[in-house]
């Protein structure tokens, strides 16, 4: 299994291939439409991720007890970036996500693509999964 680092520098070298900021939000409009199906009964005001400027839902869920997240968004850029991280932090021990760096992930260079409000969603994102993890452990 890959770490979390790992994951990481995969989607850094395929954001790397774009010479263009447009491949790169192209990139992650790609990743929103190969995003898993949202469970409805999930599209709850409680699942919200606060401090996005889009709709954002995450759920976690335990499956052979490593955390999972099923995710969605009404905005196509932040369904892109929710199923970017969850890609990166799913499937994984509550304590490898818990003693994770949240700044690794400042190597994918996404400040220069994403607006202010967006950056602050991404980070919110990223609380909520380690807040998650952290309510597992």
């Amino acid at each position: 299994m890959t770490s979390i680092e790992e994951k990481i520098n995969y989607y850094k070298d395929s954001l790397e291939i774009f010479d263009d900021d447009m491949e790169k939000y192209k990139f992650l409009l790609d990743q929103a439409k190969n995003s898993k199906k949202f469970p409805e009964e999930y599209r709850q005001d409680s699942f919200l991720v606060s401090g996005c400027q889009a709709k954002v839902w995450l759920v976690p869920y335990k499956k052979n007890d490593k955390i999972n997240f099923y995710s969605d968004s009404d905005a196509f850029i932040s369904k892109g970036m929710v199923t970017i991280l969850c890609d990166i932090y799913g499937d994984r021990d509550t304590k490898e996500i818990a003693n994770s760096d949240l700044n690794l992930l400042d190597s994918l260079k996404l400040n220069t693509l994403l607006t202010p409000g967006r950056r602050n969603g991404v980070y919110s994102m990223l609380k909520k999964i380690k807040e998650y993890a952290n309510s597992y452990n």
